[in-house]
């Protein structure tokens, strides 16, 4: 039977770009090629059906790497924790293939862990096997929980050993293949800002205009509108973000796409409590990217992008599309917190403001996780909350000081009130939405290092694969 994935039509979209944007490269060659993972949801996107597509067909072309040339490493520099770094590009992976979609769209398959190219400084070029796993299991759940977001199409182990300072060494290695709309990033712009070569930013602004942005493409002022609509989409994807209680822990600007699109998880984690400054990576001293930033620095990252911009879309335009991001973050945050709150829309802007913001009050000041209480809620609502605050989550108010307890009265009473505005149906209605938009699993730490023990000791690979199993049938998938 003939590869599946090499008889795809392949299309040199981001080649077309020419050599000033990519070195060609060459994959690393691995002792084995077992293949850990393989993502049957996105195949039917690629006209594929899953049972047709062998385990063999993901290990030669995204393990062995056969069938395809050239394989593009991307250059982009970028801000890295408020730095400018010149010296970036893919250092462990590379532009496999771009693909288009049944829905008409172009996808790019990138891969993580393929070996070094030149931007490796000095690195080996590999994915640590724990690491592979973590992103697998972060884009499979944000995309259960509705976040615009990249996905793995597969994970193959193999068989090197690696040493790296934060995990026990040695530790296994993986090759990762992300499914995503691209990999053109902020800092693909920055670069030709830093090279001061307008001429090839306006060529990568054309092409990302054609193929990212199509319904802008014929319009007159279709940069201006490229540059509004890339505001909200970024302002949308950090609501998105902080909803479902997620720290990326690395908003660099070479982590920024330019479509909009979130993708490259490394020591990124789900809230546990509610700590608004939590923060994931460990390295973040000054915790710039902590939980609480994160519009505020994707923000500054869009603001950024206007240097390499100047000279195409006018600065007053962008300074007014930039200015245009707080109130649609705010829209769409407090749209999906009211949605966790089982409430699909109220009118009174005053009284979503006092609902959302006595939520986040008390989660800050209650010992209760902050995915346990909607889950609670999810469990535990009962129409006649709407009569009866005493019958709230009584839970909530166990072994709590003085101040806590007021914290959990306010939220009741502003509850109450919110409910009390729903018609006799979106009160019936209620429970239904607090299932849509409240998963029973989300992976927090624990969670990712009790599937990882069993594959360390082990080999046991049935966790992980529950695990996604449970992720994925945690909710139905959220409206964005």
């Amino acid at each position: 039977m003939p590869n599946l994935f090499q008889s795809l039509s392949y299309e040199p979209a981001f080649e077309s770009l020419g050599k000033d944007f990519y070195d060609i490269v060459a994959a690393a060659e691995f002792p084995q090629h077992v293949l850990r993972f393989r993502n049957d949801d996105i195949l039917p996107t690629l006209g594929m059906v899953p049972s047709e597509v062998a385990d063999a067909d993901f290990v030669t072309t995204f393990g062995q790497f056969q069938g395809r040339e050239p394989l593009l490493a991307m250059r982009y520099h970028g801000y890295q924790f408020g730095e400018y770094n010149p010296f970036l590009g893919d250092g462990r992976g590379f532009l496999y293939g771009q693909v288009r979609g049944i829905d008409g769209d172009l996808y790019d398959f990138g891969t993580k862990g393929s070996g070094p190219t030149p931007y490796s400084r000095g690195g080996d070029g590999r994915l640590t096997l724990k690491g592979g796993v973590r992103e697998v299991i972060a884009a499979e759940a944000l995309h259960h929980y509705g976040v615009k977001t990249s996905r793995c199409l597969s994970l193959v182990e193999t068989g090197d050993s690696l040493w790296r300072g934060d995990e026990p060494s040695p530790t296994r290695a993986s090759v990762m293949v992300r499914f995503s709309r691209s990999h053109i990033r902020f800092g693909t712009f920055e670069r030709l800002h830093y090279f001061q070569r307008p001429d090839l930013t306006q060529h990568l602004l054309d092409h990302v205009v054609n193929l990212y942005y199509p319904h802008l493409w014929e319009q007159a002022n279709c940069y201006t509108q490229f540059y509004a609509e890339l505001v909200e989409r970024i302002a949308t994807l950090v609501a998105q973000w902080m909803s479902v209680g997620f720290c990326h822990a690395v908003l660099n600007t070479d982590n920024m796409s330019i479509t909009g699109e979130s993708f490259d998880y490394g020591p990124y984690a789900f809230l546990n409590n509610y700590d608004p400054t939590f923060t994931a990576a460990y390295f973040d001293y000054g915790r710039r990217y902590c939980f609480k930033n994160q519009p505020m620095m994707c923000r500054w990252n869009l603001e950024l992008l206007q240097a390499p911009l100047q000279g195409l879309i006018p600065q007053e335009d962008m300074e007014f599309a930039l200015s245009q991001f707080d109130a649609r973050y705010q829209l769409v945050y407090q749209a999906r917190m009211l949605n966790k709150l089982g409430i699909v829309t109220l009118e009174d802007q005053t009284l979503i403001d006092a609902l959302v913001q006595s939520t986040l009050t008390m989660l800050q000041s209650i010992d209760m996780t902050y995915h346990d209480f909607f889950l609670a809620l999810r469990k535990h609502f009962r129409v006649e909350w709407v009569e009866d605050t005493s019958a709230m989550l009584p839970l909530l108010t166990h072994e709590l000081a003085d101040e806590s307890l007021a914290a959990v009265e306010q939220w009741r009473q502003v509850y109450r009130r919110s409910l009390q505005t729903l018609s006799s149906e979106q009160l019936n209605g209620v429970s239904e939405t607090l299932a849509q938009h409240n998963p029973d699993i989300v992976p927090i730490r624990p969670e990712i290092e009790a599937i990882w023990e069993p594959i360390t000791l082990h080999d046991n690979w049935q966790p992980f694969y529950d695990l996604l199993k449970r992720i994925k049938q945690s909710t139905t998938r959220f409206q964005t």
